[in-house]
């Protein structure tokens, strides 16, 4: 059986009528750059994270590096964040102008561990970027007391969270500002690139906004200086139908989660930890091996497709050389590189298709389910 690491044809079957209308709309009116639709989803989305402002920006690497920015964090400065994240998290403090600070990740949730962030802080340190990995959300009440006894801002990647809680506060509302991705493999995907900013703060809501279009709210009048990433209308219209079903899309990838748990019982593969005080809405169903070459292979020689998140940690890319300080070993994000295997996940997988990852993973037969699609 062909298992795509990946289904948005499935996704678009599902609401792909809905799409076409929504695009319709604006192609009608003509609204294409900070149209209706960019408005409503903005409003729509800060309703649901809970909080007063988004802001729709290009993509998620200029939603942190905005943030960054209208915090006057540059040059000089210091921002911790994950040794195993994503090198976006990384490159936005870079081109920010200041420089990333990497600490280890914890062994069982493989996100921040906030008992290494004290030794990480220095005078120089203005913010903290913890990274709610996979899905799952970081340990934010014990990184908000490191931060608030220092002094620090607290600026959420929550680019692979959308809609994850954390002691009842959605991932991106517990910070100064909470920042997203809608790349189209995310939970909520845009048919692009797209990107947010969400936050309580107006004096910072309003200064992103006008930064992410020349630094102006007002034609011909710019207040900041400012650049071009603005959120297309196209995009936000297609967000806007899929906002609607993303708390069911994340129920079904945690229905997917709790049978891979169930089908890979007993086998030796290290399976995801999820902590009971927040919820999982698996981006990723990250699993780890010693063996993981020969995971894959056995994987793609059975059709099923697999990825590897991340297999080089921040430090280790030659891109990152000289320019990010690691602040203590980094042993958890080297290992998680080396063995970490991402499963088939997406919220239209089949009963039979977890089946069939979890037999080319066992190498026994599995029973099978009706299917859930």
């Amino acid at each position: 059986m062909n298992v795509p690491f990946v289904d948005l044809k499935a996704q678009l079957e599902e609401i792909g009528d809905e799409v076409r209308s929504a695009i319709d709309e604006v192609i009608q009116r003509g609204d294409f750059i900070l149209g209706r639709d960019v408005e409503a989803f903005e409003a729509e989305f800060a309703a649901y994270c809970g909080v007063r402002h988004c802001i729709g920006v290009g993509n998620g690497l200029d939603a942190l590096r905005l943030t960054l920015q209208a915090l006057d964090i540059g040059r000089g400065d210091e921002v911790i964040t994950a040794a195993n994240t994503f090198i976006a998290t990384a490159q936005a403090i870079l081109q920010a102008g200041a420089t990333p600070v990497l600490v280890d990740c914890d062994p069982s949730t493989y996100n921040l561990d906030p008992r290494r962030l004290s030794g990480a802080i220095t005078s120089r340190t203005k913010a903290i970027m913890p990274v709610h990995l996979y899905g799952q959300p970081a340990d934010m009440d014990e990184i908000r007391v490191i931060a608030d006894e220092h002094g620090l801002a607290i600026i959420e990647d929550a680019a692979q969270a959308h809609g994850a809680m954390y002691k009842g506060n959605r991932c991106g509302s517990m910070g100064i500002a909470g920042c997203f991705s809608f790349y189209p493999a995310k939970n909520l995907g845009a048919m692009g690139d797209g990107g947010a900013i969400v936050t309580d703060d107006k004096a910072l809501a309003g200064r992103i906004r006008k930064m992410r279009n020349y630094g102006s709210q007002v034609k011909y009048r710019h207040d900041v200086d400012g650049c071009n990433t603005r959120l297309d209308t196209i995009q936000a219209a297609v967000l806007r139908v899929k906002l609607r079903r993303l708390d069911e899309w994340n129920a079904l990838r945690a229905e997917a989660a709790r049978g891979y748990e169930e089908l890979l019982a007993g086998c030796d593969l290290i399976r995801p930890t999820v902590k009971d005080d927040r919820t999982h809405v698996f981006h990723l169903y990250a699993v780890r091996s010693q063996d993981r070459d020969e995971r894959l292979a056995t994987l793609t020689a059975a059709g099923i497709s697999a990825g590897i998140h991340y297999p080089t940690p921040i430090h280790g890319h030659a891109a990152m050389r000289g320019r990010v300080r690691t602040a203590g070993p980094t042993t958890h994000a080297d290992t998680l590189a080396r063995e970490e295997i991402s499963l088939p996940m997406y919220p239209q997988i089949s009963k039979e298709q977890l089946a069939a990852v979890a037999n080319a993973l066992t190498r026994q037969a599995a029973p099978v389910g009706a299917s859930r699609s």
